[in-house]
C-alpha cells in the first residue's frame, strides 16, 4: 500500500498490539493516530476524519460496540473490528452495529493490510452506481440493463437471486451477515430464515462460480454471513 494520504484511527488498549500494528501500518505509508480507551478513539475519528477505523472490542473504557454504534450515527468510515472475542454471536453483533469487517486476534497483519486495501478500494468507489458495469472472474452485471452474463452468455436469474447478487455488489468486499442480507433481500419478516440465504447462494454459485464446491468470489464467512470478492467497475 504505497499511499501516504491513507489515515487510520486505531483504538487498541493493548499497548504492545498498538505500537506493533502503528508500525506495520506506517511501514505501508499510512499515517496512524492510536489511542487506547473507546472515547478517545471517537474524539480522534471526530477531529482527524480517517480513512479507516481499527477497533478492539474489549476496550478499559466502552464496550468497542458502543464505539461503532457512535460512529455510525454520523459516520460511513469504513471499519475493520480486530478482537480476541471468537465467538460468531459476538462477530455478527459487531458487523450488525456498523462494522465493515472482522478479524480474530490472533491476526496475521498480512490478511489485515490486505482487509484495508479491500475496505478503502470500496471506500473510494462509495456506492456502485446504478448505470455501471461490475465484474467478477467471468461474470460482468449491467446494473441498468439488470443482466448478467458468464463467459459473455447470458445468465438468467430469477427476481430473488438478482436482489441477492445486487446486495453483495453493493457491499462488495465486506462481510454481509445472514441478517443483513435477509432483511434487504427478503424484508424484515424474513431476517431469521436462514435456510433461504442457504439455498440461494447454492443457486447463485452453481450459476457464476466456475466451481461451486470451491467458490471463488461468493465467499462464505462461517457461522457469521457472506463475502463477494474480486469485484472490479
Amino acid at each position: 500500500m504505497s499511499d501516504p494520504t491513507v489515515t487510520v484511527v486505531l483504538i487498541e488498549d493493548d499497548r504492545h498490539i498498538r505500537r506493533y500494528l502503528r508500525t506495520s501500518l506506517e511501514n505501508e505509508a499510512m499515517r496512524v493516530f492510536d489511542v487506547e480507551t473507546g472515547q478517545q478513539g471517537i474524539a480522534m475519528t471526530a477531529s482527524t476524519k480517517p480513512d479507516l477505523v481499527i477497533v478492539d472490542l474489549g476496550l478499559p473504557d466502552i464496550d468497542g460496540l458502543h464505539v461503532i454504534r457512535q460512529l455510525r450515527g454520523w459516520s460511513d468510515v469504513p471499519i475493520i473490528v480486530l478482537s480476541g472475542r471468537t465467538r460468531d454471536e459476538e462477530k455478527i453483533a459487531a458487523l450488525d452495529a456498523g462494522a465493515d469487517d472482522y478479524l480474530t486476534k490472533p491476526f496475521s497483519i498480512a490478511e489485515l493490510e490486505a482487509r484495508i486495501r479491500a475496505l478503502l478500494r470500496r471506500q473510494n468507489r462509495c456506492v456502485i452506481a446504478e448505470s455501471a458495469r461490475v465484474s467478477f472472474g467471468a461474470v460482468t452485471i449491467d446494473l441498468v440493463a439488470r443482466s448478467v452474463q458468464c463467459d459473455c452468455e447470458a445468465v438468467h436469474l430469477t427476481p430473488v437471486e438478482y436482489r441477492l447478487l445486487v446486495a453483495l455488489v453493493r457491499h462488495a468486499g465486506c462481510v454481509m451477515t445472514h441478517h443483513q442480507l435477509l432483511q434487504e433481500v427478503w424484508g424484515p419478516d424474513h431476517a431469521e430464515c436462514h435456510h433461504y440465504l442457504r439455498i440461494y447462494m447454492a443457486h447463485l454459485r452453481q450459476k457464476l462460480e466456475r466451481n461451486p464446491a470451491q467458490p471463488e468470489h461468493i465467499v462464505t464467512e462461517t457461522g457469521v454471513g457472506y463475502r463477494l470478492v474480486g469485484v472490479s467497475t
